[in-house]
């Protein structure tokens, strides 16, 4: 079964994440593929929804920001998306003001996760912007290096404003703060889209050996339950997770129940919600520098048990 393309753009307002859309879109098109976009807006109305042409399907995400208020309303859209729509690629434009990480978690649905393969993060940098953060409040601030540490491709905008030297400094803090990412100074967000194209996935399947064992920048891990699994072994498993591990959703089946738990699991702490039918036993992680062939092993083992 051939994945869906997920790419999600990031970026502070007006770093020019609209325009990179666009124009990826129009490469898109150029080379036959089926493509979507879901766009989310904090406001009531939609300000950039014309950039995208009436034949691509276009999902909009309003009044809230999918990382928290209006996740569900992401999850029953993206998956409409998947069964209807069947694209090569969705392309997912954040608000501003959204963090990485969170938007990761919320694109993650345990339902689809073996359905679509995350590509990566583009975060787009005013490049003006960043060299004045300092006249920005410490929030926004953090925000900015956020999406700038957890991004996959990063695309420092806006360079004909800058000096020579203005960009030389611009490219060194950037890479400073995410060193795994390719850095690309741009105009008009002008990027190659098989530079887009070149982003390798983040997210790993279980029984998907990879010759690196740990990964260096954040990812994710998706693993499939054959079996029921002991309560308080799958506890004894989360006490000993690094603290590196962000986000972790999915259905378990405890050997003392007859249906799945929904399971959550953030900053350390536990949630399970009991189901009354069976789901799909998905089990999706997020987090930085973890060797997930070790998590992989240990979830095994807990089958096995």
């Amino acid at each position: 079964m051939n994945k869906t393309e997920i790419y999600i753009l990031s970026g502070f307002l007006g770093s020019g994440k609209t325009t990179l859309l666009k124009q990826l879109l129009m490469e898109e098109k150029k080379q036959s593929r089926k493509v979507a976009v879901m766009m989310n807006e904090l406001g009531k109305v939609s300000i950039d929804s014309d950039a995208v042409d009436d034949d691509i399907p276009l999902k909009e995400l309003l009044d809230g920001c999918i990382c928290c208020t209006i996740q569900d309303k992401l999850e029953s859209q993206l998956q409409g998306l998947l069964v209807l729509d069947k694209p090569d690629a969705i392309y997912i434009e954040a608000t501003g003001a959204a963090h990485p990480v969170e938007v990761l978690d919320a694109v993650l649905s345990p339902l689809f996760a073996d359905r679509i393969d995350v590509k990566g993060i583009i975060s787009v940098v005013d490049g003006m912007r960043w060299l004045e953060r300092q006249s920005l409040s410490p929030q926004v601030q953090q925000l900015l290096i956020e999406q700038i540490r957890h991004a996959d491709l990063i695309l420092l905008n806006k360079t004909d404003e800058l000096t020579d030297g203005e960009q030389s400094k611009l490219t060194m803090e950037i890479q400073a703060l995410n060193s795994h990412a390719l850095s690309i100074l741009t105009t008009f967000a002008k990027v190659p889209i098989q530079q887009i194209r070149k982003l390798s996935p983040s997210m790993k399947t279980d029984n998907v050996h990879t010759h690196a064992s740990t990964d260096l920048k954040l990812s994710t891990f998706v693993y499939q339950f054959k079996n029921s699994i002991d309560q308080m072994e799958f506890e004894s498993f989360l006490r000993k997770l690094p603290d590196t591990i962000y986000r972790i959703k999915g259905y378990v089946k405890f050997q003392s129940s007859g249906f799945p738990s929904l399971f959550q699991y953030s900053y350390g702490m536990p949630l399970y919600m009991k189901e009354n039918m069976n789901m799909p036993l998905n089990m999706v992680f997020i987090g930085e520098n973890i060797n997930w062939k070790q998590i992989e092993e240990e979830l095994h083992s807990l089958e096995n048990k």
